[in-house]
This record gives C-alpha cells, structure tokens and sequence, in this order.
C-alpha cells in the first residue's frame, strides 16, 4: 500500500501484505535549476498483495483535478504566488509539491521553489519508531524570513507529523505564515491542526489505511482504502 509520510498510518501494528519494491530514482522536473540538495531520494512503491481495496476513493482524473484546484487555491488566497515556498513531506508529499509546483508555473508563470522535509515517524512496515516524530531532513530553498511555507502532504491523521514540520521549519527561521495542503483529510486528529487546502475529506475508521497513489511513484493516480 504506497502509503506516504503515514502519519495515516494506524499507530501500531504491520500492515499485512505490504511489502518493498525496487525504487526508483526521482528527480524534480523544474524550469528553475536544481540545487544538489532538491535531487530527491528514490520513493519507495509499496504494494497490496492479495489484497483488494474496500473503497476506491478517488480516481486518478479526480485526483488530478483536486490537485489543479489546490493550485488555484493557493494562488487566490496568497494574492498571486510570489513569495511562497512548497515543502514537500516525505513521502508522497515530495511529488505532490512538484505536482502543484507544475500546476502554479501553469497557472501563474511563478516559479515557485520547492523544498523537502523527512519527518521520521514510520518505519517501512508501517510500525512506529517512537510517539514523538522527529525532522531528520529538511530543505528550504528560500530564506523563511522571506517567504510563506506551504506544507504539502498525502494524507493528514493525528497531526502530529504536521506539528514536527513546523518545528522543522522554525528551527530554519520564522517565515511569513506556515500554510497546509493536503490531497486527503481523514480525520481522526490528536493536535488542533486544520489544513488550509484539501483536497477531499474521507471519513475512516482507524482500522483503515488510506493509500495515496502517484504516477511517477506508483504508476497511476489513486486513492485507496485497505481494511487492515
């Protein structure tokens, strides 16, 4: 199950039939040009062997579109995208960020720069380090002073990876605002954290994982729901 940054994950336990794929090596297609730093570690693609989804909860055109309006999004309530720096989460966080860094030069001809944090929370199997996530990685090609940060993630949970980006981010210095988008929110929050753009809220049970699937990761453009 490609499951990104799994703050979604549920907070124990393995989930049965996931298992690791070879990877491959990503690397963002930008016009501007691409820092060493911004040359991104290959996104593992994870898959559900044996087993079937409950619940398709989006397919790839609405995927595509929801992803299209959270541009439009951030553009309208930024006054333009001047100024605002993406910081995908990792993992399907780092794609989305590229996806809607493509989405805002389309829209608006503003190259945005485009960051990355590695917030440690989940193990490949899904099973937690420890309680607290910690930033082990973290990129912001931009002064923070400067800029507002729009944090991007797949799937919000708990929360609690979303609040370790932010003290990421405020160890770099104290941007402007900090701004959240994600694809999915499927509640269940532990922190008084509220996204900013999503792009569909799904309803769970905390015995469901949510599957976030991208094409340039897992070849298509998905959203799943597995019954652990």
């Amino acid at each position: 199950v490609p499951v990104a940054s799994q703050e979604e994950a549920l907070s124990t336990g393995k989930a049965r039939g996931i298992q690791r794929r070879a990877t491959i090596p990503i690397v963002p297609q930008m016009s501007q040009s691409i820092p060493e730093e911004l040359v991104f570690p290959a996104l593992p693609r994870l898959s559900c062997r044996g087993s079937t989804p409950t619940t398709v909860a989006m397919e790839g055109s609405q995927l595509e579109r929801s992803l299209a309006r959270i541009a439009h999004e951030i553009i309208e309530k930024n006054n333009g995208a001047e100024g605002i720096c993406l910081l995908g989460i990792k993992r399907r966080g780092i794609p989305m960020a590229r996806i809607l860094h493509d989405n805002i030069l389309k829209f608006e001809g503003t190259d945005v720069p485009v960051g990355h944090l590695d917030i440690s929370l989940y193990r490949d199997d899904l099973t937690e380090i420890s309680d607290v996530p910690k930033a082990t990685g973290c990129f912001i090609p931009a002064d923070p002073a400067s800029v507002t940060v729009v944090l991007v993630d797949d799937v919000l949970y708990t929360g609690r990876t979303v609040r370790a980006a932010i003290e990421a981010v405020f160890s770099h210095g104290r941007p402007k605002a900090i701004q959240l988008a994600v694809l999915i929110d499927r509640g269940h929050r532990e922190l008084p954290i509220r996204p900013d753009y999503v792009g569909k809220n799904i309803p769970t049970a905390k015995n469901e994982l949510v599957a976030v699937k991208l094409e340039e990761v897992d070849g298509e453009n998905a959203v799943d729901l597995y019954e652990l």
